[in-house]
C-alpha cells in the first residue's frame, strides 16, 4: 500500500512537472495562453512562480524516489529514466537560476540583456526537451508497462511530444533571426 502511495505520487509531481513548465513557457506565446496578462511583468511573474513550482515539484519527487529506494532496498539511480530524471533537475535549477539574474539584473552584471534572455530561452528549451526525453523513459520502466497496456501506452507514449512541438516551435519563431522574404 506504501509502495502503491508513493508512486501515484510520482506521478502527479511529474504530471505537474510537466504541465508547469509548459504552461510557464507558453506563458508568452503570441496566440496567448489561459493565463493572459496584458502586462509583460505579469506573464513574468507567473512565469517565475510556475517555474519556482517546476523546481519544487522535482525536488519533491526527487525526495519520494529515494525514500522509495530506501524502503525497498533497490539501487539508487539505476535506471536511465532516474540518471536523466536527476540531470534534467540539476539543468532545471540551473535554468532557473540564469531566470533569477534575468529577474534582478544587479545579482550579474552582463553586457547584454537581450543576448542573457536568448541564452535563457535556448537553454530552456533545452531543459524542456531532457524533461520531455524524461517522461518518455519513464514509460519504458516496468511499473508504467506493467499498469498501462496495449493501445493506451502508444498515446501515452505520444502524448508528450505534442506540448514539445509547440513549445520548440514559440521559441525559435520567438528567438530566431527572421529571414526577409525578398520577391
Amino acid at each position: 500500500m506504501f509502495q502503491v502511495a508513493k508512486r501515484r505520487q510520482k506521478v502527479s509531481l511529474n504530471c505537474a512537472f510537466c504541465l508547469c513548465m509548459t504552461e510557464g513557457i507558453l506563458l508568452f506565446s503570441t496566440e496567448g495562453s489561459p493565463f493572459c496578462f496584458k502586462s509583460r511583468k505579469g506573464k513574468v511573474r507567473l512565469h517565475w512562480f510556475l517555474q519556482a513550482l517546476v523546481v519544487v515539484g522535482g525536488a519533491t519527487g526527487l525526495g519520494f524516489m529515494i525514500a522509495s529506494k530506501r524502503v525497498s532496498e533497490r539501487p539508487h539511480l539505476a535506471t536511465w529514466h532516474s540518471l536523466l530524471g536527476v540531470g534534467t533537475l540539476v539543468a532545471t535549477m540551473l535554468q532557473a537560476a540564469c531566470g533569477l539574474c534575468l529577474l534582478f539584473p544587479k545579482l550579474l552584471p552582463v553586457s547584454s540583456h537581450a543576448r542573457l534572455r536568448l541564452y535563457h530561452a535556448t537553454c530552456g528549451l533545452v531543459a524542456y526537451l531532457l524533461a520531455t526525453v524524461t517522461v518518455i523513459l519513464a514509460m519504458f520502466t516496468d511499473w508504467f508497462q506493467g499498469t498501462v497496456k496495449g493501445l493506451l501506452w502508444y498515446a501515452f507514449l505520444l502524448l508528450p511530444l505534442f506540448p514539445a512541438l509547440v513549445v520548440m516551435n514559440q521559441i525559435t519563431n520567438a528567438y530566431l533571426p527572421k529571414k526577409k522574404i525578398t520577391t
